[in-house]
């Protein structure tokens, strides 16, 4: 069960310490994956492909409140770590409550941190600290045409020949 890949962030940091001395890379990557689709699975399986261990960071769902409004999210944080540790790309999941994952990334000490293509590598919260200790930093291009807000916009989008049963407001 995928339950056993999600863990706090001072049991993890602790896992991750004997697996780096294990010589094994530890990628990191974060995000609030609300809504998955093909466009978060691509982002994993590249970051995946860059190391040993995939550490994905959620932000918890008052974080996310915070960064995407009051209506957001639409899952609740344990549900999204339960999808996320599910995908065989991912081997952990934790939750950070900060507004930037800054504080995890230095706790967590990954070599190689990666972020979608919406930001520019100089522009990655911890890019910084991770370069500065030796590590690698990556921004992955999108796969056009996916992305959370346009699949929220298409579900909200009032088609006459479908029959509603929720509301998107």
């Amino acid at each position: 069960m995928s339950d056993n890949k999600i863990k706090n962030p001072s049991e993890l940091a602790k896992t991750l310490r004997y697996l780096r001395k294990k010589g094994r890379s530890i990628v990191f990557t974060n995000g609030c994956f609300d809504i998955l689709h093909k466009g978060h699975v691509r982002l994993l399986l590249k970051a995946k492909s860059l190391g040993a261990v995939l550490v994905v960071a959620l932000n918890t769902d008052q974080s996310v409140k915070r960064i995407k409004g009051s209506a957001r999210p639409f899952n609740k944080q344990n549900d999204r770590a339960i999808v996320i540790a599910a995908l065989s790309a991912v081997d952990f999941v934790t939750f950070f409550n900060e507004a930037t994952p800054e504080n995890i990334i230095k706790r967590l000490s990954p070599n190689i941190l990666v972020k979608g293509g919406d930001w520019k590598k100089n522009d990655i919260v911890g890019a910084d600290y991770i370069k500065r200790k030796g590590g690698k930093v990556y921004s992955i291009g999108f796969v056009k045409g996916y992305s959370t807000s346009k699949l929220i916009n298409k579900i909200c989008k009032p088609r006459p020949s479908v029959r509603r049963r929720g509301k998107c407001s």
